[in-house]
C-alpha cells in the first residue's frame, strides 16, 4: 500500500468496507492507465469528502458532479473552452501532456487534476490545482494521496485550504452523502 493512503487510513478510518471497482474498464473508457495510490484511495474509502473540503472522484459514482470518468470529459471540455480565452498553464506546454481531474474542492470551483505528460507512467503523475473562479493554477510535485495528505495535516505549501487542517478528520462517504448504495 501507498505509504500516503496508509497514514490517511490512520488519521482518517474508512467508514465501510473495501471497494472494488473494475478498473481495467474505467481505465479503457479514459483511454488511460490510472495512478495506484489513487486506486488504492478509492478501494479504502470510494468517492466523498474529506474534511468537508475535498471531494474524490469515484469512477462508479451515479452523479455525475463526483464521477471521476463523467468529470473528466466535462473537465475536458470546460478548458478546451477556458484556454481559447485563458492562456495555459507553462505545466502543459510540452506537446501530449494533459490534465485529468482526480478531486473538487467543496464551495469554490476549485479542481485536483493529475499533470500527466507523454511517456510518463500514471505513478509519475504529479498534482496541478487550479482555483476555479480564476486563471491561477498551482503544480505540487507529488502524486494524489500525498497531496491529500498533506492538504489535511497542513503539511502542504498550497495557500488554498485555508480552514485546513481540522482539529479532528473525518470522510463522508458518497454511499452517505447521496443515499446511495454500491
Amino acid at each position: 500500500m501507498h505509504p500516503a493512503v496508509a497514514r490517511l487510513i490512520e488519521i482518517v478510518p474508512p467508514g465501510g468496507p473495501r471497494r472494488t471497482r473494475d478498473w481495467n474498464a474505467v481505465e479503457q473508457t479514459l483511454g488511460t492507465p490510472l495512478p495506484e495510490d489513487y486506486k488504492e484511495l478509492i478501494e479504502v474509502y470510494g468517492g466523498g469528502v474529506f474534511d468537508e473540503t475535498v471531494w474524490l472522484f469515484d469512477p462508479e459514482c451515479p452523479d455525475e458532479d463526483y464521477n471521476l470518468v463523467a468529470q473528466s470529459v466535462e473537465r475536458e471540455k470546460v478548458l478546451a473552452r477556458l484556454w481559447q480565452t485563458e492562456p495555459k498553464p507553462a505545466e502543459l506546454d510540452r506537446p501530449g501532456t494533459r490534465v485529468l481531474p482526480w478531486a473538487y474542492i467543496e464551495d469554490s470551483g476549485a479542481m485536483l487534476y493529475w499533470l500527466a505528460g507523454p511517456g510518463q507512467s500514471p505513478d509519475e503523475w504529479t498534482v496541478l490545482f487550479n482555483e476555479g473562479r480564476g486563471p491561477e493554477w498551482e503544480h505540487h510535485s507529488t502524486r494524489c494521496a500525498s497531496f491529500l495528505l498533506a492538504v489535511l495535516t497542513g503539511e502542504s505549501q498550497s495557500s488554498y485550504f485555508p480552514d485546513l487542517p481540522a482539529d479532528s478528520h473525518q470522510f463522508d462517504s458518497n454511499d452517505e452523502i447521496l443515499g446511495e448504495e454500491d
